[in-house]
């Protein structure tokens, strides 16, 4: 069977389920999947070096803001 964000088991009822990928250098982007959606990915343009956070609304699961933080250049 298949499970939200390609995990390998099912998540408990009244959870979400999640997947964080780090990426490769600058190679490979990071990618974030949350219940079965993806919320950041190079694919979405929506990534960036550094620190990638996506802010979610803990009871509805409801994204409410993503955000790149350059590290590197301070």
């Amino acid at each position: 069977p298949r499970h939200k964000c390609g995990n390998q088991q099912s998540c408990p009822q009244n959870h979400f389920a999640f997947k964080i990928i780090s990426g490769a250098a600058n190679v490979v982007g990071p990618s974030l999947c949350f219940n079965d959606e993806v919320l950041m990915s190079s694919v979405k343009n929506n990534i960036g070096r550094g620190l990638n956070i996506a802010l979610v609304n803990g009871t509805s699961g409801q994204l409410l803001k993503v955000d790149t933080f350059d590290m590197y250049s301070g």
